[in-house]
């Protein structure tokens, strides 16, 4: 049997011990435990050499105790040990985890927060959480802690060129919460904001960052703990957002837009020639993290009232595209609405820096060729539809008659399969 001890917020129980033939775990964790003087000791460094080791003792029926920080099981060493060891031959005794420790230090509930793993990863999936959602818990590692969380999560405005006039997204109001060496005699829970965090040498002691909207760290009570359920309804009705002159993306195109976009949790999405924005907060409403590109100074502040109106972040740059694009975050989707001359330029600018795809809604016959061209030229695989469509309408007499919509082109590029399962994972 191998016991996975969580240590919580203080050392192992020394009855966890007792008997133990070989004791796993970090160097402060070994420290700290009552670990038995003739057991064999293994600090946790690359996991599969300790693996091996624990192997070999399992194999012949040694008591094996792996120590671990807060709860094993979550993000933590139960997963591999499951995966090599079956779940059968672990007996689990969990901790507190730090992230419940985190926020049980600042006094706030955390059913409804979204928990990211930055240990090993990308850190990008975790920066786009935090951007689109108001409660996560970041959980750090080698590279991805406070500072470099705080440094990709600001505002890029310094990237723009020389000369270009416009707007770049502000930093989305939030603050971190850093919690340092929880349990212990110096332990540290530190309020800073993103800018704060980024100028500074953390050390390798942060257990947890908890990057908080404080206007709505407090919901009302859940049923199901996690990120909120992705909204019952999308593509919805035009007359659900501000707009000038019906001018806006109609939620046929929406639909199969938002399809074809395929925006996510610790997605990053671009709007670009937004217009009234009902294509961005449609995106954030399913969990990705929206920039909102648009030259129009009326336009900006309609964005960012139908944002507020559907309860969503949305950042918002006013500025003409391809050069307002400059200093972005790469996307993992982009949608381009509108069809100007500069439409190809546009197009070529994202579909070059987009992960994942790029969809394109266009009116005009005309420019299907060049975007077609700027898509494939940038090596996405290009398809795409005519999409016309009729709507019910009244006529007096208590009839009906079929009212047409303008038909929209709407042509999207994909990265190929393979390069979308390596930004997946």
């Amino acid at each position: 049997m191998i016991t996975v001890v969580g240590t919580g917020t203080g050392a192992a129980p020394e009855e966890c011990l007792t008997g133990a033939e070989l004791v796993v775990g970090g160097r402060r964790h070994l420290d700290a435990a009552a670990v038995p003087a003739d057991a064999e000791r293994v600090v946790l460094g690359p996991l599969a050499p300790a693996l091996d080791v624990i192997e070999r003792h399992h194999d012949k029926g040694s008591r094996v105790v792996v120590l671990a920080s807060g709860d094993p099981g979550f993000f933590g060493i139960v997963r591999v040990l499951a995966e090599r060891f079956g779940a059968g031959a672990l007996e689990v005794r969990p901790g507190v985890s730090s992230v419940a420790a985190a926020f049980a230090r600042v006094g706030l509930p955390w059913d409804d927060a979204v928990v990211v793993s930055a240990h090993g990863r990308d850190l990008r999936t975790a920066v786009n959480a935090c951007r689109a959602r108001p409660k996560v818990a970041v959980l750090t590692g080698p590279g991805a802690g406070p500072a470099e969380l705080g440094a990709a999560f600001g505002s890029r405005a310094s990237a723009a060129p020389s000369g270009l006039v416009a707007q770049f997204p502000a930093p989305l109001k939030r603050v971190f919460v850093v919690a340092s060496d929880l349990g212990a005699g110096n332990e540290r829970v530190e309020w800073v904001t993103p800018a704060e965090a980024a100028v500074r040498d953390w050390g390798s002691a942060v257990s947890v960052v908890l990057c908080l909207d404080e206007a709505r760290v407090v919901e009302t009570s859940r049923t199901v703990a996690g990120p909120p359920p992705a909204p019952s309804r999308w593509a919805l009705e035009e007359g659900e957002f501000e707009h000038r002159d019906s001018m806006i993306t109609k939620f046929e195109v929406r639909a199969l837009a938002l399809a074809r976009l395929g925006p996510r949790l610790g997605d990053l999405v671009w709007d670009v020639g937004a217009g009234s924005g009902s294509v961005a907060v449609e995106c954030a409403r399913l969990g990705a993290a929206v920039v909102a590109v648009e030259k129009a100074a009326d336009g900006v502040g309609r964005i960012r009232a139908n944002a507020a109106a559907h309860g969503v972040d949305v950042q918002v740059v006013h500025g003409s595209a391809p050069d307002a694009l400059t200093g972005l975050d790469d996307p993992d989707a982009v949608f381009i609405g509108g069809g100007g001359r500069e439409l190809p330029e546009i197009v070529t600018t994202c579909a070059r820096r987009a992960r994942r795809s790029v969809v394109v809604a266009m009116a005009a016959l005309d420019r299907v060729p060049a975007v077609r061209a700027a898509l494939t030229g940038a090596g996405l695989e290009c398809d795409g539809v005519l999409l016309q469509s009729s709507r019910l309408a009244p006529l007096p007499g208590d009839v009906t008659r079929l009212a047409a919509t303008n038909p929209v082109f709407l042509l999207w590029g994909v990265r190929n399969p393979v390069y979308r399962e390596g930004v997946a994972q």
